[in-house]
């Protein structure tokens, strides 16, 4: 193309612009919806023609499969010849059929167009016995070698032989395999008249795209009035008032959306983890004061400084993360547990699809402190309750391995080994107690408890073992005293008190429990015993699991303790409190509260 073309190509496309430009709102849409009618109508007629053209392909392709294994099935069952094959292919309506059977090494066994077979080259790479080789079916438009003329070949491959049928590729078999006509003038007709159509309706949809149009410019700039909202009564009409109705939709989402962002944000400062939210290097979106304070304890630095906590070698891990999860967009969030300057941090990191990622810190040094119980509880009980099993299996390996012992040593066995299985008991129960308490207190149901009435049936239970010891109880209890509570775990506090100090207080004392105040809503308790005490020391722990101030004592004594970790316990059930100090006459004070509903 010359330059002096090139030129009017553009002054062509220039005035076309200029004068589409000028064009009224009316005559463009026409224009637009030409174009794309034209374009569809041309699309279906080109679709359909193919597609005619194609089904009639099929056709013929069935046609010539249906020889294929009409002659397949006479070969496979008949005693053939050239000549009853022959005589076979002759009843088939097309007389220009050209039948070749080939075995599987591509030596041509019979042909109708030839008299001597032998003298015809192997078949193995013809085009469509290449492919049936593949796939079972094989065809091909091509010239043939051995008479000279355009065939069209379908070959069929059943195992052992390949049955191939063909017909000439002349202009009947090119005409038959043509679309029809009459569709390209039915189509024709059509977009005639849907131009026509198209140009008239074209002409009512002014006015309401104009009114749109206006609202959309006046939606932008803010300034919509409830007259700008006011469209014809018809379809285009209709489809403005629910633009209409989505523009105010969306409005109202937007103030839900602020809304939600400000409530997110005020959520961030108040919550009790530490939260930081940041771009895809690394800066600061948006961070709380917990995750301030947590990431200076973890930099140990009083200056925040984001910068500083993602080069701390405990954070190569989640920087690594970071990093692989900007090319994997699977990974997702991790975490890792971080101890640092005598404090324990969950930390998680989530990484969102715009590459943004937020990071969560968690104290949970109070949590692992009480895994570090728990562990040391676990440690607690299996030593505990080794200690009188071991007893046991002594006591009766004793007696198995030696026969000959006298009665009363075979009795003295017996004794300590049924000892040893009572305090077995004993700490199974008081386990499953604590248990009880601590894991599921909705367990124990509530009633309305008369604590005097408690108070008596304990000193009923242990009235001759007081009377063995000598002990003396003075009662100083108020009229009415009912707490809204478990009346075994109530019991469990008194008994358990008057146990130890029976067990450990010595001989001759006096218990002395006293109900020394109440308000509305505690009584308060005072349990006191005048007895050998607790050196200062121990008081503090006292009330600690498995905890004895004298081991050597306390298990000659058949002690679990865990008796005061019950109490203490069974008191906090009561939405209580419990301490310990010594009392003025010697021995130890208890005080506790119970609160009364």
């Amino acid at each position: 193309m010359d330059i002096a073309s090139k030129l009017n190509v553009h002054e062509v496309c220039c005035c076309f612009f200029i004068v589409l430009n000028n064009m009224t709102l009316s005559r463009k849409l026409f224009l637009y919806f030409f174009g794309i009618f034209f374009l569809i109508i041309s699309v279906i007629t080109f679709f359909q023609y193919e597609r005619e053209k194609e089904f009639r392909t099929e056709q013929l392709d069935q046609l010539l499969s249906t020889y294929n294994r009409t002659i397949e099935k006479y070969v496979s069952t008949q005693q053939w010849n050239p000549n009853s094959l022959e005589e076979f292919i002759s009843i088939f309506p097309d007389s220009l059929l050209r039948v070749t059977l080939i075995d599987s090494a591509g030596v041509v066994l019979f042909d109708t167009s030839v008299s001597d077979e032998s003298k015809l080259e192997n078949h193995i790479n013809r085009p469509e016995i290449q492919q049936a080789h593949v796939s079972k079916i094989g065809k091909a438009i091509r010239h043939s070698k051995t008479l000279g003329v355009d065939f069209y070949y379908m070959a069929h491959y059943f195992g052992n032989i390949y049955v191939r049928t063909a017909l000439p590729y002349n202009l009947s078999l090119i005409e038959m395999l043509k679309a029809n006509t009459f569709f390209l003038y039915f189509m024709s007709f059509i977009f005639v008249a849907a131009v026509i159509a198209l140009f008239l309706i074209s002409k009512n949809f002014t006015d309401s795209i104009t009114r749109l149009r206006l609202f959309t410019i006046k939606a932008e700039q803010g300034e919509i009035e409830e007259t700008d909202i006011r469209f014809p009564n018809d379809e285009l009409g209709e489809i403005s008032n629910y633009i209409v109705h989505i523009y105010k939709n969306l409005l109202k989402a937007k103030d839900d959306v602020n809304n939600e962002k400000e409530k997110l944000i005020k959520h961030l400062q108040i919550s009790q983890e530490g939260l930081g939210i940041f771009s895809a290097d690394k800066k600061e979106l948006l961070v709380n004061s917990h995750f301030i304070q947590f990431s200076n304890i973890l930099v140990g630095s009083q200056t925040h400084n984001s910068h500083e906590l993602f080069q701390l070698q405990e954070f190569a891990e989640i920087n690594g993360f970071i990093d692989e999860s900007f090319d994997n967009n699977q990974l997702t969030q991790t975490k890792k547990v971080i101890e640092k300057n005598g404090k324990v941090f969950m930390v998680r990191c989530i990484v969102f699809q715009d590459d943004t990622f937020e990071i969560s810190i968690n104290d949970i040094s109070a949590q692992e402190h009480e895994n570090e119980l728990k562990r040391h509880l676990t440690q607690n009980i299996s030593h505990e309750l080794k200690t009188p099993v071991s007893s046991i299996l002594g006591y009766m390996e004793s007696i198995i391995d030696n026969p000959d012992l006298t009665p009363e040593r075979q009795k003295f066995f017996i004794e300590r080994s049924y000892q040893q299985a009572h305090r077995l008991s004993a700490l199974l129960q008081d386990i499953s107690t604590l248990n009880k308490i601590d894991e599921a207190g909705r367990l124990f149901a509530k009633e309305n408890c008369d604590v005097n009435q408690v108070i008596r049936d304990v000193l009923n239970d242990v009235h001759l073992q007081l009377e063995q010891l000598e002990f003396t109880v003075n009662l100083k209890l108020r009229n009415d005293t009912f707490v809204s509570g478990n009346r075994s775990l109530l019991y469990s506090i008194f008994r358990n008190l008057t146990d130890n100090a029976m067990a450990y207080g010595g001989q001759n004392l006096t218990i002395e429990i006293n109900c020394y105040r109440e308000d509305e809503q505690f009584y308060y308790f005072s349990f006191t015993d005048n007895g050998v005490g607790i050196p200062d020391e121990h008081l503090s722990r006292i009330f600690e699991r498995f905890y004895r101030v004298d081991k050597g004592r306390s298990r000659k004594a058949g002690g679990t303790g865990l008796g005061l970790a019950i109490v203490k316990n069974a008191v906090l059930f009561h939405k209580g409190t419990i301490s310990a100090k010594a009392g003025e006459a010697g021995g130890v004070t208890f005080l506790f509260s119970l609160r009364k509903f």
